[in-house]
């Protein structure tokens, strides 16, 4: 069981750093939220989800 929650720790962090990544936000600011997800993945995470920066969603 601990197996399944890591890997959905990891899939949802990946998937934070991708959003992150493609944001239109300066370098530095993409740095500091990818940072925060991968020193704290599961608080870092949330942070993101409530505060941080979206990916473009425009086609």
């Amino acid at each position: 069981m601990q197996t399944i929650g890591g890997l959905l720790i990891f899939v949802l962090d990946i998937w934070a750093i991708a959003s992150i990544f493609n944001a239109r936000v300066e370098t530095g600011t993409k740095i500091m939220w990818i940072l925060l997800v991968l020193i704290l993945p599961v608080i870092g995470f949330l942070i993101w989800f409530f505060a941080g920066p979206r990916g473009d969603t425009s086609p």
